[in-house]
């Protein structure tokens, strides 16, 4: 069986004027449950800590560095296009969300997430160094 070649594709920082952009791109990963949905608003404060993967001038993925303090950031809005996935655009925003938190001595970085082997093979586990874990609570009644 052929192997698709690996897609050429070029990371930058997101820009005030990328956020419409990012809206319609996340929006089918809203609509299916993979991403929590986010406001305008709540994008704009993102792209300061977010990354855009473009091939040649497509869009084809996302991921934002929220920062919480300097104790705590969550990768948030990771989406990549499904024809391009499995090609380690994924792994080089988280990358890049990573790098920034380092950039800016944040201690603990988090990824609330249903694709856990992703994560794991982003250097990710359930646990940090003296056995903390993250725990958490729905405050809203379930069906």
């Amino acid at each position: 069986m052929a192997r698709c070649p690996t897609p050429t594709f070029n990371l930058r920082q997101a820009q005030l004027s990328d956020v419409p952009d990012m809206e319609h791109f996340i929006r089918p990963f809203v609509e299916s449950g993979h991403l929590l949905p986010n406001t305008s608003a709540e994008l704009n404060e993102l792209t300061e800590h977010a990354f855009l993967a473009f091939q040649q001038d497509t869009l084809i993925g996302c991921a934002a560095l929220q920062v919480y303090s300097n104790k705590l950031a969550e990768i948030r809005s990771l989406a990549i296009a499904p024809t391009v996935q499995k090609h380690g655009i994924g792994k080089r925003l988280v990358e890049a969300c990573v790098q920034r938190a380092l950039e800016l001595q944040v201690l603990e970085v988090m990824a609330i997430t249903s694709a856990e082997s992703f994560f794991h093979s982003c250097g990710f586990d359930f646990t940090l160094p003296g056995e903390k874990k993250a725990l958490f609570l729905n405050p809203r009644p379930g069906p």
